[in-house]
């Protein structure tokens, strides 16, 4: 536990139109970290739906050196908005996350103890493996998920089980390593960071997570993602 207190988790939250969201999320990462110390760094794009009053709210309630706004200007991508929050974090640790409660801040004790124990410079959760999986979507979206998952598994031989994933745990000073030689933006921005992770001989390690469709919002994942993700996954192929 003396380690752990020595610990300092910084949370980068990338948000667009989250303003339904933001203040659960928040609510509950302070819920199931009482005994961590950590900061929400949130990094707005721009919503025209009032996210970032919302978050000024919020500063009334926790603080505004535990709750964090580093908004941009318009919507510029997820991987630049990882590497704008990185520039704001004071924590030794890193952990991204999605803002629509797709990722449930319940695991965040587990993936902190996971790493404790095993000294893994990230830890990611997964869908697929034992313990973990998909709610909410049909069952077309889940074929397609586990297909195109197999397929970059099969081609790509990372050596972890869910590519796509976008809940992570990283070592402040390994996320700052590979974020600089990643160079894909949008979905495909989350698989190569940990082909390169992996290919750099990172130690990674693995939670079961459930996944949960968004709650509030439309999902931002189309055809032209689906396509997007096909030409990553050949840019992989050939660089990796």
């Amino acid at each position: 536990m003396v380690k752990e207190k020595k610990n300092k988790y910084s949370i980068i939250v990338p948000t667009y139109n989250e303003r339904l969201n933001i203040a659960l999320i928040v609510y509950l990462i302070f819920k199931h970290l009482r005994d961590v110390d950590f900061e929400i760094i949130i990094v707005d794009d721009g919503s025209p739906d009032g996210t970032q009053e919302v978050v000024k709210q919020l500063h009334q309630v926790y603080g505004e050196d535990r709750i964090l706004l580093r908004p941009r200007a318009k919507k510029l991508g997820l991987g630049t908005a990882y590497i704008h929050g990185l520039k704001h974090v004071s924590g030794n640790f890193v952990v991204i996350m999605d803002a629509d409660l797709s990722h449930h801040p319940k695991y965040l004790p587990s993936f902190i103890k996971k790493q404790l124990e095993t000294g893994a410079s990230i830890v990611t959760g997964t869908r697929y493996v034992k313990g973990g999986g998909v709610h909410g979507w049909n069952l077309m979206r889940k074929l397609t998920s586990r297909g195109a998952n197999v397929l970059a598994q099969t081609l790509l031989w990372p050596g972890v089980s869910d590519l796509t994933g976008s809940f992570r745990l990283y070592k402040k000073s390994v996320l700052e390593d590979i974020i600089s030689s990643v160079v894909s933006k949008g979905y495909v921005f989350q698989m190569e960071m940990i082909v390169r992770a992996s290919r750099k001989g990172y130690h990674i390690e693995e939670v079961p997570i459930t996944f949960v469709d968004r709650v509030f919002g439309s999902s931002k994942l189309g055809g032209s993602e689906i396509v997007e993700y096909l030409k990553g996954l050949a840019y992989l192929l050939v660089t990796t």
